[in-house]
């Protein structure tokens, strides 16, 4: 019995220190995640609060509204938050996809031809992604200006898609490099086209990583604010801009209140998307991580 005992000390303090570890991951988990989440709960808190109790301190919904909402869509205060949310989906939809449809091609082309100075134009790729915004404003607003494209979508579109095809081609070549060259040449030797090859065999396995692709793309143009401040109007004018030059119910206030339920009507349906498609975007993360 004695010697029983003695093999299973280690035995339980290995168990022991194995609890331990496994409780502090959890235990810095929910830290992290309460840490990041406490910013988007006192938003939506505010968002509900009436707007005599602004800056009420109490951490739970008290004096509980629905009228910051109604000033955001109030177009008799100017608000035309509805026609905002609708130039940011366009806006967003637009550079995606064309994001997307360049971005898959030159992150073939990169990742499987071969060619003189390939890592020299990927270089320039992730070059263009560290290129400051704030250094493009002044040029862009004088040539959309000088070429009548001020206020227009396309003003707003083309730059978006400079900042987000960078992320694309990166993300996309490092997935397309890690897939079996196996996979294209036996499709190869089934008789397809190197077309037909990228198109049945290729795509349908990159799925996961055009999907995240296109999830991270979308939230990135969604939240560009810097461009479109100074190259929309009223008619394109995005939420991110919109929420900035926000009027509240009464004059000479800052409206903190209609802010917060303006920032809460942008940010859920991107949590929702989120939530909804996570473990695509998981996926599409950890695609080629091993091979």
């Amino acid at each position: 019995m004695t010697a029983v005992s003695i093999d299973s000390a280690p035995k339980t303090a290995a168990r022991r220190r194995e609890r331990w570890a496994s409780g502090r991951t959890y235990i810095s988990a929910a830290l992290i995640f309460i840490w990041c989440l406490i910013p988007f709960y006192w938003m939506i808190v505010t968002a509900f609060r009436d707007v005599g109790y602004t800056f009420d301190s109490t951490p739970f919904f008290t004096h509980v509204t629905w009228d910051n909402f109604n000033t955001v869509f109030s177009e008799s205060l100017g608000n035309h938050f509805g026609r905002n949310l609708l130039n940011s989906l366009f806006v967003a939809g637009v550079t995606t996809v064309v994001a997307l449809l360049f971005g898959v091609f030159a992150a073939y082309a990169l990742s499987r031809l071969e060619f003189r100075f390939k890592f020299l134009v990927l270089g320039f790729v992730l070059g263009a992604s560290m290129f400051p915004g704030v250094a493009l404003v002044t040029p862009l607003f004088q040539l959309f200006t000088n070429i009548g494209w001020y206020g227009t979508y396309q003003a707003l579109i083309i730059p978006n898609i400079s900042f987000v095809l960078p992320l694309t081609v990166y993300t996309l070549t490092s997935f397309f490099r890690e897939m079996p060259w196996e996979l294209e040449e036996s499709a190869r030797i089934d008789g397809c086209t190197q077309g037909q090859a990228f198109r049945k065999v290729i795509m349908p396995l990159a799925a996961p990583a055009v999907f995240t692709t296109a999830i991270l793309a979308f939230i990135a143009s969604w939240n560009e604010f810097l461009i479109a401040s100074q190259l929309s109007n009223d008619q394109t004018k995005t939420v991110t801009v919109a929420i900035a030059y926000f009027a509240g119910a009464q004059a000479h206030q800052e409206p903190y209140t209609a802010v917060m339920a303006a920032g809460t009507v942008v940010t859920i349906p991107l949590v929702i998307l989120v939530l909804i498609f996570q473990r695509k975007i998981v996926a599409g993360l950890t695609a080629g991580a091993v091979k």
